[in-house]
């Protein structure tokens, strides 16, 4: 039986950096964009987080602007509501990763299922995935949104196997998030690591992906072998 492929989407499919030139047309430092950029992914992450801790789930765009409102608050450059609105647009229209709509053709080709298993609801990553060009690619779209919680909460990779009515052994979970890897193989899926940066560290808990590649058409390659 050909294995499911899950992918996660935001800064696996899709390229999360992407919003940097946005971010340097409006603060005049480049090294301060590329902060911004990263300090506005890292909290959106850790929002996603808390509200899940706290079991007061919000849709994750709502994540994502209390990111960005907080960024912009702690490096104190100012931005407008406008700016905000702006930027938030830019988000929901951020470019692929060049390897992945010929690694998920490869994938396809071969008869593997391709699914964006994503924090994002199923309407807002249908809609990135189209406008990068990717949507054709995929097979399905899951969303956490479903069950109102959050990666890496065990619930939402059950959720998963329900939804593709696959077993764990033959379910793969694709990330360039260590915490969505772990809580992948934590629930007992396959797991990659896409690890997109070389200086890019692994959470040492003790828990390790199946595999680690640096792009998504090496997995292809491998997962064909």
């Amino acid at each position: 039986m050909q294995p499911v492929l899950a992918f996660d989407v935001y800064g696996t499919l899709i390229d999360t950096q992407g919003v940097k030139v946005e971010l340097e047309r409006r603060l005049p430092d480049r090294e301060k964009a590329a902060e911004f950029a990263r300090r506005w992914r890292d909290k959106q992450l850790e929002y996603s987080f808390r509200h899940g801790l706290m079991g007061a789930y919000v849709p994750f765009v709502e994540c994502t602007r209390e990111a960005l409102v907080f960024t912009d608050r702690a490096l104190q450059t100012g931005l407008s509501d406008n700016d905000y609105d702006h930027l938030m647009a830019v988000y929901a229209e951020l470019p692929a990763f060049p390897d992945v709509v010929p690694a998920l053709d490869q994938l396809r080709d071969a008869g593997m299922r391709c699914v964006a298993f994503s924090n994002g609801t199923s309407d807002a990553v249908s809609a990135l995935l189209k406008r990068a060009g990717v949507d054709q690619h995929m097979d399905d779209v899951v969303s956490v949104d479903d069950i109102k919680r959050f990666k890496p909460d065990p619930a939402v990779y059950a959720f998963l196997r329900t939804r593709l009515e696959t077993r764990p052994e033959n379910t793969w979970l694709i990330s360039s998030n260590p915490f969505d890897v772990i809580g992948a193989t934590h629930a007992g899926l396959r797991s990659a690591w896409v690890r997109r940066s070389s200086d890019a560290p692994f959470d040492p808990w003790g828990i390790e992906p199946d595999m680690t590649v640096t792009d998504l058409e090496t997995l292809a390659n491998r997962l064909l072998k």
